[in-house]
């Protein structure tokens, strides 16, 4: 393993979307559903954070905002970074940091929205994820339960019959 490199791009303008594309594939984590429909999600991030040993992608995050309020969308790290400790080895979760790859992209994510003037900072974390977001500094939220919609069961379920 080679010395750890990242780079932050602001309004993800310089990503490779292939080589996202086939990292989220290498890690199991479902990705849009086009290449097209890739590069528009980010070029809705604020910001984007990539981590690489030696030119392989290891590490992705990224950051989204409305200008007050933002979120972390999403802080992917390789299985192989991940250490003995990873539980599910799946889609990237976080699960066992052991290298600190994910915690400085985070970082660096959460300062890039800084910089913008984001003043909350919110992010979703599934299971093992959980305890790697609370030792980053976030804070469970009472009473919260998150929900989500998949657009095209929306759209069938709703559609009228004609």
């Amino acid at each position: 393993m080679s010395e750890i490199r990242y780079e932050t791009i602001d309004d993800a303008g310089e990503i490779d979307v292939a080589e996202v594309m086939a990292f989220y594939r290498r890690q199991g984590h479902r990705a849009p559903s086009s290449p097209g429909r890739l590069r528009e999600m980010l070029r809705g991030s604020c910001c984007v954070v990539t981590a690489r040993d030696g030119e392989r992608l290891v590490g992705f995050a990224r950051g989204v905002t409305d200008g007050v309020n933002g979120q972390l969308a999403e802080c992917k790290l390789d299985q192989a970074f991940q250490g003995p400790g990873a539980v599910t080895r799946t889609a990237g979760r976080i699960e066992h940091d052991t290298s600190g790859i994910a915690r400085e992209m985070a970082s660096r994510v959460i300062d890039g929205m800084r910089a913008r003037g984001v003043e909350m900072i919110h992010v979703l974390a599934y299971g093992t994820e959980v305890d790697f977001c609370e030792e980053m500094g976030f804070k469970r939220v009472g009473g919260m339960v998150a929900l989500q919609m998949e657009v095209e069961s929306r759209v069938r379920e709703t559609a009228p019959v004609g």
